[in-house]
């Protein structure tokens, strides 16, 4: 099956050219080493278009020169609705070294500010809570969800990857993940290889990784099930301190998490490619979330206490990803569904999709849709009843009970001549967390327990 075309006709030429360069960069995709992301983190991406700008270094080795191929930067505004607002910086360096080596660096920094649920239960009267250093309350306003609202973080990652050719069919990558944030840190290692075959049409893939993380919560780690204490209910702040302390474990806790994947490519024909892969992770250690809480309330859903969550040590996760991805005669579009699962009894699904219409040679737009619905795990509770036995694991986090959430984006990028490329990505997400099936009583019965989050997603990027 041969990818390029040869004819007379110089545009239609181009045109295959053009094509073969989506193909190629979209067969990359699976290949790329993941790492940690979030919603609001999304790697700067040009595809469609292959065109590089070298700019040569100094040889380090006699016949060998590092040349950066591509720098992208891009600034990107996250904004919730009453709540969480994020601002990221993304710096990534592309680099050649010979005819056989690649090397990439990103380099990432955001901050974080606003109010963030702790997973209480709203109330009709208002509530007030200790803040997680033992310093201090916040208050939750009548019938609304509690937040708390010294919700603050900046976090600096750095990630690398190092690619070599072997031969004409064969790739090997090694990479490496930090990420430093106020009270978390973590590193990370990943290895990969990638083998063609058929004329180069068909590839597989296989990759490892292991991530190690130390949590550091502000004023401690909470012990499992502690209950929120109060400064009003001491006669002394140091009577309050000392018992505050003793639901407290002042040492850093540790996660570990093993990463394995395997995959393939397959080109259909000029036009069209098919990837899938499987993803298989086991995540042993600190899980719980040390800020979130969850309501006790007695038979007239009144909150008579609150304790920090847990969750459990140990989870499994498995996730299966179908990708279609063609070149058309005015851009490319791409198709994708993942499924995943895990022994916490979370089942997702995903299915996303792109549209990337060419206006001009120099132009583009494109549209970006995503569907994503989970179950809740198997220890979600939105509360507890105050006389009933504790769970052995309970969580109020939304994020991992029953919800749908929705993306709906369009983006417009542009090269100027030289090469220089500009983007611009704006996008509206909506999370909406579903009712659980816990039996409201009392007050609960008319108030909002599962609130719905709108956000607003800009982003500009400069590639060059």
């Amino acid at each position: 099956m041969e990818l390029t075309s040869v004819t007379s006709d110089n545009h239609q030429f181009k045109r295959y050219r053009n094509i073969n360069k989506s193909l190629t960069i979209a067969s990359l995709a699976l290949f790329s080493t993941p790492a940690m992301a979030t919603e609001i983190d999304e790697t700067v991406q040009d595809i469609g278009d292959a065109d590089k700008t070298s700019i040569s270094l100094p040889a380090i080795v006699s016949g060998k020169k590092l040349e950066v191929t591509k720098i992208e930067t891009a600034l990107l505004y996250y904004q919730e609705q009453d709540r969480v607002t994020a601002a990221e910086g993304i710096f990534n360096l592309q680099a050649s070294y010979g005819d056989k080596s690649e090397l990439e660096g990103k380099l990432l920094l955001d901050t974080l500010t606003g109010a963030s649920p702790n997973g209480a239960a709203p109330q009709q009267q208002q509530q007030t809570f200790t803040r997680p250093s033992g310093n201090g309350v916040y208050h939750a306003k009548n019938g609304e969800t509690p937040l708390d609202d010294t919700f603050k973080d900046t976090r600096l990652q750095l990630n690398g990857n190092w690619t070599e050719t072997l031969s004409n069919t064969d790739k090997v990558n090694l990479g490496f993940h930090l990420s430093r944030e106020y009270d978390y840190t973590s590193l990370g290692v990943n290895s990969g290889a990638e083998r063609s075959f058929n004329r180069g049409n068909s590839a597989v893939n296989f990759a490892l990784g292991y991530y190690y993380d130390i949590i550091d919560p502000v004023g401690g780690r909470p012990t499992s099930w502690a209950p929120m204490l109060f400064r009003d209910d001491f006669s002394s702040q140091s009577e309050f301190k000392q018992a505050f302390d003793k639901t407290r474990d002042l040492s850093s806790s540790i996660k570990h998490t093993f990463d394995l994947s395997a995959g393939f490519t397959q080109l259909l024909n000029r036009y069209w490619l098919v990837q899938g892969n499987y993803s298989f992770s086991y995540l042993d250690g600190y899980m719980t979330d040390p800020y979130k809480i969850i309501s006790q309330v007695d038979e007239r859903g009144m909150a008579q206490g609150y304790l920090y969550e847990n969750r459990p040590d140990t989870r499994y996760k498995q996730s299966v990803f179908l990708l279609t991805k063609g070149a058309l005669e005015t851009g490319v579009v791409d198709l994708s569904y993942r499924y995943s699962a895990d022994d916490w009894g979370i089942d997702s699904h995903t299915v996303e999709t792109h549209y990337r219409y060419q206006f001009t040679d120099s132009l583009y737009g494109q549209i970006h849709l995503r569907y994503y619905r989970q179950s809740a795990a198997d220890f979600y509770h939105a509360f507890l009843p105050e006389l009933g036995e504790l769970p052995e694991y309970g969580s109020a986090d939304s994020r991992l009970g029953k919800l749908t959430a929705y993306t709906f984006g369009i983006k417009f990028g542009h090269k100027l001549q030289g090469g220089t490329k500009f983007s611009y990505r704006l996008e509206l997400y909506q999370h909406r967390p579903q009712d659980n099936g816990d039996e409201r009583v009392g007050q609960l019965a008319h108030l909002g327990l599962y609130e719905q989050v709108n956000a607003v997603i800009a982003q500009l990027g400069f590639a060059f």
